[in-house]
């Protein structure tokens, strides 16, 4: 089988990347600086598939760790970033040196180490100030916040690379990815696992806006159907290519709110009767996120099995399993 990197594997959907691969027979290894990730999501791995699986502690922003890690390796998938429309917006620097120098350091060790294939997280941010639903990969607009500029760049310079290096790569922009091991805590947490942490708790989750804001929420298992796909694919039209990575439907916050008390009130009657807050829009936010996922389907053969209600049925059980 293959030998692949996971840059980022000790996070929400590195780790998930890291247990199906394993699971497909693959030697992975884990780069991950414990920054976002956590060490619980991969601690299995090591007793499960000791010869198959291995960890190097360390930071993209190091080219050197960079180069160590892609030693070896036919194929990289980098998901190490830092994630968060606001963390970008209190902190810009940072944002930028990692999005941006440390992809930049990965994707040069990358070319000098002749892997086979460049697979990276991209980001609907990309489509920024663009009104236009669905979102087609070849139409964006102005980006919205300093970490929608980030992974932009990242498009540019896979793209450069292919152009000048003769480099492989796909790059997927995710589409509001949720699922199991998604974090609930921390000032950056994202929507769903915090709000089903509110709702076990018997609190109340506080809503930007009027709750008519809608997102493309894409449950991890399309998400790990997707990179595969990537990863692996024969169609040399695919290549060095963008894709949106989505199921394809928008549901806005009141309909998620509707749905995490319908599915964690079968666990938990209380939580039927607890109702959202309201607050301000946040800063950088888009109003409304809907996914084309034609070309995925059609260069991919992208098949999302997971609509958002199913893959939240799916999480909530999970969270209520891990969170209590």
């Amino acid at each position: 089988m293959s030998k692949i990197l996971v840059t980022g594997g000790a996070g929400f959907i590195g780790s998930n990347l890291c247990e199906s691969l394993l699971a497909d027979g693959h030697e992975v290894t884990c780069l991950d600086n414990f920054s976002t990730g956590f060490r619980a999501n991969i601690e299995p791995f090591f007793l499960l598939y000791p010869n198959r699986f291995r960890l190097i502690e360390g930071d993209i922003r190091d080219i050197d760790t960079c180069r160590d890690a892609v030693s070896g390796q036919e194929y990289v998938l980098h998901e190490a970033a830092l994630g968060s429309v606001p963390r970008s917006i209190k902190d810009p620097a940072t944002t930028n040196a990692v999005n941006i120098g440390g992809f930049l350091n990965m994707i040069i060790a990358a070319r000098d180490e002749g892997v086979k294939r460049f697979v990276f997280a991209a980001s609907s941010s990309t489509y920024g100030d663009s009104t236009a639903l669905p979102k087609v990969e070849e139409h964006i607009g102005k980006p919205l916040s300093p970490y929608a500029i980030t992974k932009y760049v990242d498009e540019l310079y896979a793209d450069v690379f292919a152009r000048t290096y003769g480099f492989n790569y796909i790059g997927l922009r995710y589409f509001n990815v949720f699922g199991r091991r998604q974090d609930p805590n921390g000032a950056y947490a994202a929507v769903i696992p915090l709000f089903v942490k509110k709702f076990i708790n018997h609190e109340a989750p506080n809503i930007n806006g009027d709750g008519e804001y809608s997102r493309d929420f894409t449950y991890i298992d399309n998400v790990i159907q997707m990179n595969k796909l990537a990863l692996f694919t024969d169609n040399p039209d695919a290549l060095n290519q963008i894709y949106n990575t989505a199921f394809g439907e928008r549901t806005t916050l009141n309909q998620l709110v509707s749905y995490l008390r319908e599915f964690l009130s079968e666990y938990d009657p209380k939580i039927s009767t607890i109702k959202p807050t309201h607050g301000p829009n946040r800063l950088g936010d888009i109003p409304h996120s809907l996914a084309s996922i034609e070309k995925a389907k059609k260069l991919l053969a992208y098949a999302p099995k997971y609509s958002m209600r199913d893959g939240l049925k799916e999480a909530c059980h999970w969270y209520w399993e891990n969170l209590q």
